[in-house]
C-alpha cells in the first residue's frame, strides 16, 4: 500500500481587515470545507484569529487531497502559527482526525496504518481519542491520542500531559466458527477438492444444479484453514483500517470471507472511487473471495480477476491518484451448468437444453477459467441420504484442518510460500516429475488442448496432494487425481 506525506503549510499575511481563510492545494470538497469547521472550532474555544490572512498550503500540490481526517493536522498548524501550540515539538507527529464543531476530535480510517508508517519513520503519533488503541495495535509506543482539541492544548502546555493509550488484546481471539464440515451431507468428492484447495491455496470452481450444497461447501472452508500468521494478521488488519471495516479493539486475526453479489460493480470488487478505497478483492487478502452464481456476474468485472490472481495484488489508477493493494486472496466459485441449473435432470431440464448451457457458460471467460486449478461437479444430494446414519460420523472441520495445516507446513519449511505460488525454477525444483511423470503430463495436456499455464497449474495441484499424502515426490496417482480436476470442457455435460 503507497504512501505519501503530506505537510500542513500555515502563513499568516498582514494587510487584511478581518481573518480570511484559504486552503490552497489539490483537495475535494471535503478537504475544502475544513475551513468552516475549524473557525467554528476555534469561535468554540474562544480563540480569535488575528485581522490576518490565513493561508493553509497543502504540500505536496499534486497529491489529491481527500477525507476530513485533514481537519485536527489543520487546526494544530494555525494553533502553531499564532503560538498556542509549539511547532518544533508538533513537527515530530503524525496527525490525522476529524474535528467536530465543538472541538471534539472523532473517529477517522486509517489509523493503523498510519501508526505503522509514523513508526518506521521515527515520528509520533496524534490521532481521535476513541482510536488510540487501534494506533497501539501497530506496536507504536509515542502515541497521543485526545478526544478534545483542549486535551492537546493542555498536554503541550503541560498542564495536563496525554498518556499512553491503554493497549488491547491485539486480536480477537482463535478462529471461533459457528459451522463445520460435518453440518454437509455427501459430497465426498467436493470435500476432497475443498481439501486440496485449502491445503495449497488453490482457486476452485464448484458447477452443480441449485440445492447441492455449493454455498455451503465454500462457506466452510475458513473452518479448514491454517490460521493467520501474525504478519498476514497485521497485513489485512492494516487494509480494513484503511477501509474503516477494522473494530478498533482488535485485529483481524480469522480469515476473511468476503461473499460478493453478482451485481456488483468493478468499482466494488477492484477497488476505486474518488479516494482510492480497497475492494473486495482486497478485503480479500489472506482469506477467501467467493463468487456465487459466477456466469451472473458481468463479464468485465470478471475480467478484473485475471491480473490479482497471478500477481497477487492490484494496482488502482485513477486521473490523480494511484494506490497499490495486496490482493493475495484464494477464489472459490460456484455456478448452475445452465440459466434452470437442472441440464441432465430428465425431470426438470428445460427444453432449450444444451444449447442454452452452451451460451451461459460462455459468459465466463477462457483466461479466467485457465486460472482456476480445480473444476469440481458438485453432483444432487440423494433424499434418502439427508438422514442416513450408518454409524460412522461426518469428518469434523478440525479434522480436515489437522491434515491442512500438516501439508502447509511442509511447504512453508520446503519453499516458504504456498504451492499455488510456485512457478518458474522453483516450480521445477520443488515440483520435479520423473520421465515417465513427464511424459503421462504431456500426452494428457496434448489431448486436452491445455495451455502452459495450465500445464504448470497441474503440476502444482499434483505438488500440494503429494504434501497431503506426506510424501516427499510426486507419484503417478498424485498427477491422475490432479488431471481430474482440469476438464476438457467447462462441464460434465458434455458443453464445449
Amino acid at each position: 500500500m503507497d504512501a505519501t506525506r503530506i505537510d500542513v503549510q500555515v502563513q499568516l499575511s498582514s494587510g487584511f481587515a478581518k481573518s480570511e481563510f484559504n486552503i490552497i492545494g489539490l483537495a475535494d470538497r471535503a478537504v475544502k470545507e475544513s475551513a468552516e469547521r475549524i473557525l467554528n472550532v476555534l469561535a468554540a474555544l474562544n480563540i480569535a484569529l488575528p485581522p490576518k490572512k490565513l493561508t493553509v498550503n497543502l504540500s505536496p500540490a499534486d497529491v489529491e487531497k481527500s477525507g476530513s481526517h485533514f481537519d485536527l493536522p489543520i487546526l494544530c498548524g494555525i494553533l502553531c502559527a499564532i503560538g498556542i501550540l509549539p511547532e518544533e515539538k508538533l513537527s515530530q507527529y503524525l496527525i490525522l482526525g476529524e474535528v467536530g464543531l465543538n472541538g471534539a476530535i472523532v473517529k477517522t480510517d486509517a489509523v493503523l496504518p498510519a501508526g505503522v508508517w509514523a513508526k518506521r519513520n521515527d515520528l509520533g503519533l496524534i490521532c481521535p481519542g476513541p482510536q488510540g488503541g487501534e494506533a497501539r495495535l501497530s506496536g507504536h509506543d509515542d502515541i497521543l491520542a485526545p478526544f478534545h482539541v483542549l486535551e492537546l492544548i493542555n498536554h503541550f502546555n503541560g498542564t495536563s500531559p496525554l498518556t499512553l493509550p491503554d493497549a488491547v488484546s491485539g486480536t480477537d481471539g482463535p478462529q471461533q466458527h459457528t459451522i463445520d464440515m460435518s453440518d454437509v451431507h455427501g459430497q465426498a468428492a467436493a470435500k476432497r477438492a475443498l481439501e486440496i484447495a485449502a491445503a495449497g491455496g488453490h482457486a476452485m470452481l464448484m458447477v452443480g444444479p441449485p440445492g447441492s450444497g455449493k454455498t455451503m461447501l465454500a462457506s466452510r472452508l475458513p473452518t479448514i484453514m491454517p490460521e493467520m500468521t501474525a504478519e498476514e494478521i497485521l497485513e489485512t488488519s492494516i487494509i480494513y483500517s484503511i477501509a474503516g471495516q477494522l473494530d478498533n479493539k482488535s485485529l483481524m486475526s480469522s480469515r476473511p470471507f468476503r461473499s460478493v453479489h453478482h451485481t456488483s460493480s468493478p468499482v466494488a470488487l477492484a477497488g476505486g472511487s474518488s479516494d482510492a478505497r480497497p475492494g473486495e478483492i482486497s478485503l480479500a487478502h489472506n482469506g477467501v473471495l467467493f463468487l456465487d452464481e459466477l456466469p451472473e456476474f458481468n463479464r468485465a468485472t470478471l475480467e478484473i480477476l485475471r491480473q490479482p490472481m497471478e500477481s497477487g495484488k492490484i494496482l488502482i489508477s485513477r486521473a490523480r491518484r494511484n494506490a497499490t493493494y495486496p490482493a493475495r486472496f484464494q477464489l472459490i466459485a460456484a455456478m448452475n451448468p445452465c440459466p434452470c441449473g437442472h441440464l441432465g435432470n430428465a425431470t426438470l431440464s428445460c427444453s432449450r437444453a444444451p444449447r442454452c448451457a452452451e451460451a451461459y457458460q460462455n459468459k465466463i471467460s477462457g483466461p479466467l477459467l485457465d486460472r482456476i486449478d480445480l473444476h469440481v461437479d458438485v453432483d444432487a444430494v440423494n433424499p434418502w441420504e439427508m438422514n442416513k446414519d450408518n454409524g460412522t460420523p461426518r469428518e469434523t472441520s478440525a479434522q480436515i484442518r489437522a491434515r491442512v495445516v500438516a501439508a502447509r507446513n511442509r511447504q512453508i519449511a520446503r519453499q516458504g510460500h504456498v504451492n499455488a505460488t510456485l512457478d518458474g525454477p522453483e516450480l521445477e525444483q520443488f515440483a520435479p516429475l520423473t520421465d515417465e511423470l513427464t511424459n503421462f503430463l504431456n500426452a494428457a495436456a496434448e489431448k486436452m488442448g491445455m495451455s502452459a499455464r495450465g500445464y504448470n497449474r497441474i503440476k502444482r495441484l499434483a505438488r500440494t496432494i503429494a504434501d497431503l499424502r506426506g510424501a516427499t515426490d510426486i507419484e503417478m496417482s498424485d498427477l491422475a487425481e490432479a488431471l481430474s480436476y482440469r476438464p476438457i470442457n467447462r462441464g460434465k455435460y458434455g458443453v464445449k
